[in-house]
């Protein structure tokens, strides 16, 4: 499964590498595929590089749907390690 991350760009330099922040995390990720991207604008990010550029309404529905996954998942792997201590 591939999956691609939405992030907000924070500075652009003059090869259209840009850096951009995830979790406190920050990453230098290539703007090849997106030169409309502009600072303050979100992409989706893919191995490294911007795929597509998005509205800050559908990156952040993004991030709040992958936060429900991390919890449902981190949920899951909590009753799992339960039911082997009964």
């Amino acid at each position: 499964m591939c999956l691609a991350i939405p992030v907000q760009i924070q500075s652009i330099d003059a090869d259209r590498n840009a850096i951009v922040a995830l979790g406190g995390v920050s990453r230098q990720i290539s703007l090849i595929m997106t030169p409309e991207a502009q600072v303050g604008d979100y992409v989706l990010v893919h191995t490294g590089y911007a795929i597509s550029v998005l509205s800050e309404e559908e990156a952040q529905a993004s991030l709040e749907a992958f936060a429900e996954i991390a919890k449902i998942q981190a949920e899951m792997e909590m009753g799992n390690g339960e039911m082997g201590h009964g």
